[in-house]
C-alpha cells in the first residue's frame, strides 16, 4: 500500500483545495492531509483565518477524500509524520517548488500544480470587510493609532478608518457622530476618562468596540457598557494585546495545570521612564498616568491564575499632581485565602519588567519586558529540569488581538480571551483608586 501525506490550512475550502486533494489521493492508495493549528499558523504568519481549526478538520472529513486527517502543530513534524506513518509519497502545492526538496531523504516529493484563480486569500479578500473607525490622540505619548494601522494590515476582512487622528494613507472623519454612521466598530485608544462616554455612545449606535485597557475608571459603568452591549447584540472587547499572544497563554495553562505545583504568588512589574516631571498641568490632565497605562496589563495574570476574590489590597502611590491624580509609582499587594500577589508599576521609576510565578514544586520567569514575551522558563530545585518555551510574537500580540476581535464581530459572539469578570475586577481597582480606598500614598 503506498501512503500519501500532504499538508495545509484548508481555510475556506473551495474547489481549488479539492482538486488537489483529488490529484493527491490518486498518487496512492491511502491519504493522510495535515491541517495546520491555529498557533502553528500564527508562527508561520496567517492569523487571519476565518474558520477555527476544528471547523477546518471537520470540512475535510465532511469532503470523504482523506483516509485520515491530523493536525500539524510544529515546525519539524513532517519528518516525524513521515516516519511515524510510514510515507512513501509527499505533494504539496507547485507554488512551494523547491521548498520541500529536503524530504526526498525520507520520501518521494511531488509538487502538484495548483488551480488557477482562486485561493483562500482572494476569497477571504473579496468578502465584505468590517469598517473599523479609530478614536484617539495621535500627540498621545501612549497612543496605538500607528500599530494598531500597521497591525491591521496584517489581518484580512477589516478596513480601518479614522477620527481626530493624524495617520498617512488613512480616511479622515471630522467628528465622532460623523464616523458612528460610516463604521461597523470602533477601536479607542483615547484618554481612559472619556472611554465611558465613547464607548457608550458607540454601544447605542450599535456598533461594536475595542477598548485599550481600561474599558471604565469604576464597576458602575463597566456594568452598564456590558448590559447595553448584550442587549445590542454588540462586542465589547478589552485590549490587552499580551492577553492575545501563544506565549502568554501557553505559561497561564502551564501554571493552571499544575506544573509548579501550588501557585503560591504571581509578582508583575511594568515600568518605564517619562519626563512627566517637566508636563505642564494640562499635559498631566490630557496624558495617561501609571495605574491607568500600566496595572490593568500587570493585573491581567494575577486575575487570570489567582482569580478576581481577593480578601485584601493595599494600593501604595507616589503622585506627582494630586489634582489629576497623577501617579508616577504605584505597588499593588493582593492578599488571597492561600496566595499573594502584587504589581509594580511607573513611569517615573525602573525595575526588572519580569512577571515570576512562585509555586510550591518550582516557578515560571518570564524576562523583561514580560509582556512583550517569545520565551519563558519553568525552574526547579535541580536545574537539570528546568525547562524553556519559544514562541513566535508578531506585532507585540496587537494582530493577535485584532484578528480575535474580526473573527468576534463576524461570528456575533464575544471571545473568552479576557474574562468579563477580570475586566470588571480591573475597572474596581480603578474606582478605588481614584476614590482613595485602600489607598497609602508616599511623601
Amino acid at each position: 500500500m503506498t501512503k500519501v501525506i500532504t499538508y495545509g490550512t484548508f481555510d475556506l475550502l473551495h474547489y481549488g483545495h479539492i482538486n488537489l486533494l483529488n490529484r493527491a489521493k490518486a498518487l496512492g492508495d491511502y491519504l493522510i492531509v495535515g491541517v495546520t493549528s491555529d498557533d502553528y499558523d500564527k508562527i508561520r504568519g496567517k492569523i487571519n483565518n476565518r474558520q477555527s481549526l476544528m471547523e477546518r478538520v471537520a470540512a475535510l472529513e465532511a469532503l470523504k477524500i482523506a483516509d485520515e486527517v491530523i493536525v500539524e502543530e510544529y515546525e519539524g513534524q513532517k519528518i516525524d509524520d513521515i516516519k511515524k506513518y510510514g510515507i512513501d509519497i509527499f505533494t504539496v502545492g507547485s507554488d512551494w517548488n523547491g521548498y520541500f526538496d529536503y524530504l526526498k531523504d525520507y520520501c518521494k516529493v511531488v509538487y502538484l500544480p495548483r488551480t488557477q484563480g482562486v485561493s483562500s486569500t482572494d476569497i477571504r479578500a473579496s468578502n465584505a470587510k468590517i469598517k473599523v473607525g479609530i478614536i484617539g490622540e495621535a500627540d498621545n505619548e501612549h497612543t496605538s493609532l500607528q500599530k494598531f494601522t500597521k497591525e491591521a494590515s496584517y489581518v484580512n476582512g477589516i478596513e480601518i478608518v479614522c477620527s481626530n487622528c493624524d495617520i498617512d494613507n488613512i480616511a479622515k472623519v471630522d467628528d465622532y457622530v460623523d464616523l458612528l454612521k460610516k463604521v461597523d466598530a470602533v477601536y479607542i485608544t483615547s484618554h481612559p476618562k472619556n472611554h465611558y462616554e465613547q464607548i457608550k455612545k458607540a454601544l447605542l449606535e450599535k456598533k461594536h468596540v475595542l477598548c485599550e485597557a481600561p474599558i471604565s475608571l469604576n464597576e458602575k459603568d463597566f456594568l452598564e457598557l456590558v448590559s447595553i452591549a448584550t442587549n445590542n447584540k454588540c462586542i465589547l472587547m478589552e485590549g490587552i494585546k499580551t492577553a492575545y499572544t501563544t506565549a502568554y497563554k501557553r505559561l497561564i495553562l502551564l501554571a493552571k495545570t499544575g506544573k509548579i505545583g501550588d501557585i503560591l504568588s504571581v509578582d508583575a512589574t511594568c515600568t518605564s521612564l517619562k519626563d512627566v516631571h517637566n508636563y505642564t498641568k494640562e499635559q498631566l490632565k490630557n496624558n495617561w498616568n501609571t495605574i491607568t497605562e500600566w496595572a490593568p496589563l500587570a493585573l491581567l495574570p494575577i486575575f487570570d491564575l489567582l482569580g478576581v476574590n481577593y480578601l485584601s489590597k493595599r494600593i501604595t502611590t507616589k503622585l506627582i499632581d494630586k489634582e489629576n491624580s497623577f501617579d508616577s509609582f504605584t505597588k499593588i499587594d493582593f492578599l488571597y485565602k492561600d496566595s499573594t500577589a502584587s504589581i509594580k508599576v511607573a513611569k517615573c521609576a525602573k525595575s526588572e519588567g519580569s512577571l515570576i510565578i512562585t509555586g510550591s514544586n518550582g516557578y515560571i520567569y518570564v524576562p523583561a519586558p514580560w509582556w512583550k514575551t517569545d520565551y519563558f522558563e519553568i525552574r526547579y530545585e535541580n536545574p537539570t529540569e528546568n525547562k524553556r518555551f519559544f514562541y513566535q510574537l508578531d506585532g507585540e500580540g496587537i494582530r493577535y488581538e485584532i484578528a480575535v476581535f474580526t473573527k468576534a464581530v463576524e461570528l456575533g459572539k464575544s471571545n473568552d480571551v479576557i474574562d468579563e469578570n477580570i475586566s470588571k475586577a480591573i475597572a474596581l481597582v480603578m474606582q478605588d483608586f481614584y476614590s482613595k480606598k485602600d489607598v497609602y500614598y508616599l511623601e
